[in-house]
């Protein structure tokens, strides 16, 4: 088992990943660059840019993201990016989801934020 100095906050960040990047996504269709800025922006500095690419080359694939490729003005075009109906619904019910999630961990963790210790 790792020292609390040495954990890995990464491994939480894994499978909401998905979620922040839709949510990032959500009100304006972005580039990839500006996605990872709204990212670190946010509070999660420690996500790497190319998990952030990975992610969404991964969601576009999935159906859950739109592209379009837009000139710049200060280079070569960019890839935006921006949420399909797919990608709403699925942001949607992820929100649900996590707020549960989040609920019952914050209770396994801190028992008496709860209704009721047991």
């Amino acid at each position: 088992m790792e020292s609390a100095a040495n954990y890995d906050a990464s491994q939480l960040l894994k499978g909401a990943l998905d979620l922040v990047v839709l949510a990032v996504l959500a009100d304006e269709e972005n580039y990839g660059y500006e996605v990872a800025r709204r990212v670190w922006a946010g509070g999660l500095a420690d996500v790497r840019e190319a998990s952030i690419y990975g992610t969404l080359t991964r969601l576009y694939r999935a159906g859950l993201l739109t592209s379009r490729m837009a000139p710049s003005a200060t280079g070569p075009d960019r890839k935006y990016y921006g949420l399909s109906a797919p990608g709403h619904a699925y942001l949607d019910d992820g929100r649900k989801q996590w707020e549960s999630t989040r609920n019952a961990i914050d209770h396994l963790l801190d028992p008496s934020t709860g209704e009721g210790s047991r």
